[in-house]
């Protein structure tokens, strides 16, 4: 699937924004205490699938409090692993996972309303991206890209038209792999 979307992202015409320019606004916070005893999901960076950075459902934990609904992700919310061996990992919100708060050392970015969620999505999973997270990533110590250094990730960006033709035929690839 990788070097199929390294084609898709070749052959069309695009110009670059970084992605605080498509998004409303960047969000994180720090980790909250959890308990075994499910209520809501909590979404965690060891919760991100490593192949197709999907929700893992295996080891489900829940806030202990209640948490502020900001903190509640929604359609078009694409979040980002800031430090550590997973940084740059990244996750769709998807609204089949429920309803699903995140953990801190995730970075939230809610995408606007005219951008194709998924097409934005697909590039965090291409080799230009990887690239791009070793480069920013590089510190004495422990890795990590903090909200406002991916603040600044070049996307590439067409009208919302091909976007979604580009999002569909690469969902299709998905499916069928």
């Amino acid at each position: 699937n990788k070097s199929v979307l390294e084609k898709v992202f070749k052959e069309w015409e695009y110009e670059i924004k970084t992605i605080d320019k498509i998004s409303e606004k960047v969000q994180y916070w720090y980790t909250w205490k959890t308990t075994e005893k499910w209520q809501v999901k909590y979404l965690r960076i060891t919760d991100i699938n490593e192949d197709d950075h999907s929700f893992n459902f295996s080891k489900l934990t829940s806030p202990a409090d209640d948490l502020d609904d900001k903190y509640l992700l929604k359609n078009g919310d694409l979040l980002f692993a800031r430090t550590g061996a997973s940084v740059g990992k990244s996750y769709l919100y998807n609204s089949k996972d429920g309803k699903v708060y995140f953990a801190g050392f995730l970075i939230k970015f809610s995408l606007q309303t005219e951008v194709n969620p998924y097409f934005i999505f697909s590039q965090t999973l291409s080799k230009k991206f990887q690239n791009w997270v070793i480069t920013n990533s590089m510190r004495s110590g422990q890795p990590g890209i903090n909200a406002e250094e991916y603040s600044l990730l070049p996307i590439s960006f067409t009208s919302l038209k091909e976007q979604t033709k580009i999002a569909t035929f690469l969902s299709a690839v998905d499916e069928k792999i």
